[in-house]
């Protein structure tokens, strides 16, 4: 007699094999044959009474719910003519749903059979439950052009505004989307390439001006040469892959982990979930889960994938998009810790005592499923007595529990004290066609602080682990400031009338003790913009020379594998470790460690760079229509050429030309960081309160003019002659010339 395999050992089956669920390919599995079917039957209908299985036709599938991104098949037109599609990856509760297809004007024409790759919204409609709107149809991937789009008699031609492309693409008139010369547009290649001849588009997006909004993150992207264009064996190799099951991994998915996010995120690559430690030797401890996406599944070394990763080496943010490192099918859905689905993770579990301090963890490979996706504001309203229809359910068996291992967490960053800089974030607003509509600082939320910390601490498991099983890897370094930038900070200090000692092994405390004493006087910003710009820039490395700001000795990145390529090195690092399976780091990735690190510490700088003109150029647009109107701020930094003035209302940074202070000579100062004037005696130094009119925005090149109008509430003196005969002189060249000046400025410092 055939023996009959367990509920357990069934639903351990499925999950494992979710392309394999028919009652056929159940019992070929377990080797079922003849008369023992019935039993095969009878436990599929017990497991399905139970809500373990939903029967749909002749599968069982876990009962889960639709993710975000998923893949379609597109049906045949309605009588109306709507195109409905079916979820070819459906595994929720009840009857399949129904979605409906939202065509854009741009969209290629889809038709009946058409696998799609899709992002979904839930509605609540009588005739469907989703409405979807095409990312692309699998199996093509058509490269895409942003240009200048130049008209012609029968259609016209786009020059690309990237570097790299030399080649004009033609346009027929049947392709222009109605495209007005000049205009900045946004295209699709059209049609097999031509051996003879340029090469066809047709054009997806109108994008306007070149300088409007809309196009200012495209340019960046273009100009900074970040690829956002995946070959086809990228997209190729993505579209093939399949959720992973639960073989070989230990099952989470009763565990009630939570994804905490901006409300904006479109894709959650780290859960979390925490409890009071039962062990009787912990008394008022705390045991803290955090699960991060398993992309290492799915990228293998040595892929078109893992290529394509390397080479971006992270994902870039912008105001209104994001280039992924990762094409969608993975960073949307496969690897993305979406509510209610099955998804693949390395999570670790680490208990703490009372007091904060990580006593223990332990690493594995599993499989969860999210309880919620909750964003910062809704979790820290539930927590501060508001809770919604769903944080509320959540409140005292998870959200509160999640704070109390949090506060344990801060006694423990108190002690250990990492920089605490206090520098607001900006967030810019835009609008549906790509305007700015606001320029606010980010809230910094305990939720944001709680997520913060957690992703700290599983870090540093990550890099102990490692660490500890001799194992290579890439540490995040972050060194010690460099002597004379020290220095630097030291002397603004002083002129501030605060003290940083000398003659002591530099720590974060001391640097704290500095901003603390700071903290509530007018010189607080400047004293925190000062400390962050003597900072080193963090990087990464295969040697550990520890992280500063944080001030820990053995860090990595392991919680962001989705939009970090030095995330997934981690991962593999601790796949090989564990001996998880066949897709850990690999000699040839190990000999690379170096040349990895170095590359993907330089894309990383190549997209704050991007980002950064990005959030100059909006803010220029923002203010572009402001041209005249005054605004207060501070002196935020001095140049032969002028000074940078920081505008409290929007953050943004604009320069005072030194040619717009008048007719007198201004000298430059690079030891005391200040110009004086010739005539006048009027200093210009970091750190001083000014108020000023904004005289020129152009938003092509993110660039802000102003015009000083006071310091410190006082009216600008005017100089005498003009600046070459005051030049000739006033000129100050000797050294006690310059040591009178300094002294002067740190009087008038000590003085504000």
């Amino acid at each position: 007699m055939t023996r009959i395999p367990t509920k357990q050992e069934v639903l351990d089956w499925i999950s494992a094999n979710p392309t394999l669920t028919s009652k056929r390919d159940i019992a070929k599995a377990f080797g079922i044959k003849g008369a023992d079917r019935i039993d095969l039957k009878r436990i599929l209908k017990e497991l399905e009474a139970e809500g373990h299985l939903e029967k749909r036709k002749r599968s069982y599938r876990d009962p889960d719910r639709l993710p975000p991104v998923s893949v379609l098949q597109v049906k045949a037109p309605n009588d109306d003519g709507d195109l409905f599609a079916r979820p070819l990856e459906w595994h929720g509760e009840g009857v399949e749903p129904i979605v409906l297809l939202i065509i854009r004007a741009s969209d290629p024409a889809l038709g009946e059979g058409d696998r799609i790759l899709a992002r979904l919204n839930v509605v609540h409609e009588e005739d469907h439950n989703y409405e979807a709107r095409l990312i692309r149809r699998i199996g093509t991937n058509p490269r895409k052009i942003v240009g200048i789009f130049r008209k012609g008699a029968e259609g016209g031609r786009i020059v690309p505004i990237d570097k790299t492309g030399q080649t004009e693409w033609l346009v027929h008139d049947g392709a222009v989307l109605g495209a007005k010369d000049g205009e900045l547009v946004e295209a699709e290649q059209s049609g097999p390439k031509n051996r003879m001849g340029l090469p066809r588009a047709r054009i997806v997006e109108r994008l306007g001006d070149p300088s409007a909004p809309k196009a200012v993150s495209l340019i960046a992207i273009h100009q900074h040469g970040i690829p956002d264009d995946f070959p086809d064996k990228v997209i190729a190799e993505a579209d093939k892959a399949k959720p992973v099951g639960l073989k070989g991994r230990e099952d989470l998915r009763d565990m009630p982990l939570l994804t905490i996010d901006p409300s904006d995120a479109r894709d959650h690559d780290d859960a979390c979930y925490a409890h009071a430690d039962d062990d009787p030797k912990n008394p008022g401890g705390h045991v803290i889960w955090v699960a991060i996406a398993d992309v290492a599944a799915y990228v293998q070394p040595g892929s078109a994938l893992d290529h394509e990763a390397r080479k971006r080496g992270n994902s870039s943010y912008f105001p209104d998009r994001v280039v992924p490192m990762l094409p969608d099918r993975l960073s949307g859905d496969l690897c993305s810790l979406h509510e209610g689905v099955p998804r693949a993770c390395i999570a670790v579990r680490m208990q703490i005592d009372a007091d904060g301090n990580k006593i223990g963890h332990r690493f594995v490979r599993g499989l969860m499923r999210s309880a919620a996706s909750l964003h910062y504001a809704e979790v820290q309203e539930a927590i501060d007595g508001n809770p919604n229809d769903r944080t509320g359910p959540l409140l005292d068996p998870v959200l509160k529990p999640l704070y109390a291992a949090y506060a344990a967490l801060k006694k423990a960053r108190s002690v250990r004290q990492p920089l605490e800089l206090d520098l607001p974030e900006r967030k810019i607003v835009l609008s549906d066609t790509g305007e700015v509509t606001s320029v606010a600082f980010r809230e910094r939320l305990d939720a944001h602080k709680l997520i913060e910390e957690f992703m700290i601490l599983a870090n540093v498991a990550a890099a102990e682990t490692l660490f500890a099983k001799r194992r290579p890897l890439l540490f995040r370094v972050h060194e010690e400031p460099a002597p004379e930038k020290l220095e630097s900070l030291r002397e603004t200090a002083q002129a501030a009338g605060l003290n940083l000692a000398k003659g002591q092994v530099l720590q974060t405390r001391h640097l704290n003790a500095l901003l603390n004493a700071a903290a509530g006087t007018e010189d607080a910003e400047l004293i925190n913009l000062t400390t962050l710009r003597s900072m080193a820039q963090a990087y990464y490395n295969p040697e550990n020379f520890g992280h500063f700001g944080l001030a820990l000795r053995n860090y990595a990145h392991f919680t962001s594998p989705i939009r970090r390529y030095a995330d997934l090195i981690v991962h593999r690092a601790l796949i090989s470790a564990h001996g998880w399976g066949k897709d850990g780091l690999t000699e040839d990735e190990i000999m690379r460690l170096d040349e990895t690190a170095t590359h993907i510490s330089d894309t990383e700088r190549r997209s704050m760079m991007a980002e950064r003109d990005t959030t100059d150029r909006y803010l220029a647009a923002y203010l572009s229509e402001r041209v005249g109107n005054e605004f207060s701020g501070r002196i935020s930094g001095i140049a032969r050429f002028g000074a940078f003035v920081k505008m409290d209302e929007t953050g943004a940074d604009g320069l005072v030309p030194v040619r717009s202070l008048g007719r007198e000579f201004f000298h430059f100062d690079r030891e005391a960081g200040t110009l004086m004037g010739s005539d006048t005696g009027l200093i210009i130094a970091i750190g001083q309160r000014v108020t000023v009119r904004l005289t020129e925005a152009t938003p092509v090149t993110g660039g802000l003019e102003l015009e000083l109008l006071s310091i410190d509430d006082q009216a600008l003196p005017r100089g005498r002659g003009p600046a070459k005969r005051s030049t000739r002189r006033k000129a100050v060249s000797t050294k006690r010339k310059k040591d009178k000046i300094k002294r002067k400025v740190e009087r008038k410092r000590r003085q504000r």
